[in-house]
């Protein structure tokens, strides 16, 4: 049981069997989901906000963990000489989709489309690493690279929400953000005074910045983001990402084994919240999205991988043009924060359904990355 379990989660099986579920539910009874996903239940929250504002808090959370671990000393982005290379083509990997975005906007698009610009920038991190695991193999380098590049990006992702994508039927009220900085002195406290259980933590300081957050009229699913880097942990890194360590005992360890199996399933959850887009709904959004993802990401992890070369900063051993140029494909795979930054771009259905079609589309990058693999005949290593 517990490898099928390890398989399911392996193969984001329960992200993608969300994602077909909410597909055939939304076009064959669009009225009965749009009720199941937005009416309260019991008249308290909808299914969408449980998903978005209190599960997402976990999904970010994990995700600052890892990147809190990465940036540890014997971490994969540290020291920094070591990260310039995939941190360059993260910028490019950035960069690249919001150009691609903007300038098809101006010739293809529309004003009300300028705020999706946000949508392409970030990675979704199981389906990319399952995808290079087919192209390369476990073992080989492109693998460390291309997570190295997706953790990055998706810590640029989570800023761009934050920053970027408030409320937009609410203005923001920033002095509630004052709770926000009272979570984080208050996880603080607790690590200075040696505090060896995540517990505190996360319902002190989480629950403060959660409501700093809320009460800001920014998004909430952020709340562990400022917390997670507080909880304690060893003075060296010795895994790489997404590995883990049976002898680490930190709290901050301990918050991603207790919770990274709870979040791997959710998925289901989350996918069932917000791939809910008709067939029909196409229009420039959903060609902004996915040429943004293709083209923008592809072409800016290409670029500045091979920029940060000549600078100097080489691309680790067996990655050539061909592994990088695959790399970046796999890359433009936006699932999930793409679908979530969709959500929050935009409020006309029409065009959020559009925006969410592209990123759902954009799924198509594995799969190209694959036969391309094959047809470039790339190594594969374990």
């Amino acid at each position: 049981m517990r490898q099928h379990l390890s398989m399911l989660r392996e193969f984001s099986i329960p992200l993608l069997a969300g994602v077909v579920v909410t597909l055939v539910w939304a076009n064959l009874a669009p009225e009965g989901y749009h009720h199941f996903n937005h009416d309260r239940i019991f008249g308290l929250f909808s299914v969408h906000f449980i998903v978005n504002d209190l599960f997402m808090v976990l999904f970010f959370g994990i995700a600052a963990a890892e990147i809190t671990q990465s940036c540890l000393p014997g971490g994969d982005l540290h020291p920094v000489r070591k990260a310039i290379n995939p941190l360059l083509a993260t910028v490019g990997g950035v960069v690249g989709p919001v150009l691609v975005y903007l300038v098809l906007n101006e010739v293809i698009g529309e004003p009300s489309l300028r705020r999706g610009w946000g949508i392409p920038t970030a990675t979704d991190i199981a389906l990319a690493w399952l995808a290079a695991s087919l192209v390369f193999g476990r073992r080989h380098p492109a693998i460390s690279f291309l997570l190295l590049l997706a953790i990055a990006d998706d810590a640029i992702g989570l800023a761009i929400i934050a920053l970027f994508y408030p409320d937009p039927t609410v203005p923001a009220a920033p002095q509630w953000l004052v709770l926000v900085l009272i979570g984080m002195g208050a996880a603080a406290l607790l690590r200075r005074q040696n505090v060896q259980n995540y517990w505190p933590y996360i319902i002190l300081g989480g629950s403060l910045s959660w409501a700093g957050l809320f009460m800001a009229h920014l998004h909430p699913a952020l709340a562990l983001v400022f917390i997670v880097p507080f909880l304690p942990h060893p003075p060296r890194e010795t895994k790489h990402v997404f590995e883990e360590d049976i002898h680490d005992r930190s709290p901050l360890a301990g918050f991603e084994h207790d919770w990274k199996v709870t979040v791997d399933f959710g998925l289901f959850m989350f996918g069932l919240a917000n791939s809910g887009v008709q067939l029909t709904s196409i229009g420039h959004a959903t060609w902004l999205v996915l040429a943004s993802l293709v083209i923008g990401k592809t072409g800016g992890i290409f670029l500045m991988g091979l920029i940060g070369q000549r600078l100097g900063y080489p691309l680790p051993s067996k990655i050539g043009t061909k592994e990088l140029a695959l790399v970046g494909l796999i890359a433009g795979v936006g699932l999930t924060v793409a679908l979530f930054v969709a959500g929050e771009a935009f409020t006309d259905p029409v065009i959020q359904g559009a925006a969410k079609m592209g990123a759902l589309l954009s799924g198509g990058c594995a799969l190209i990355a694959i036969i391309a693999g094959r047809l470039m005949r790339v190594r594969r290593m374990g």
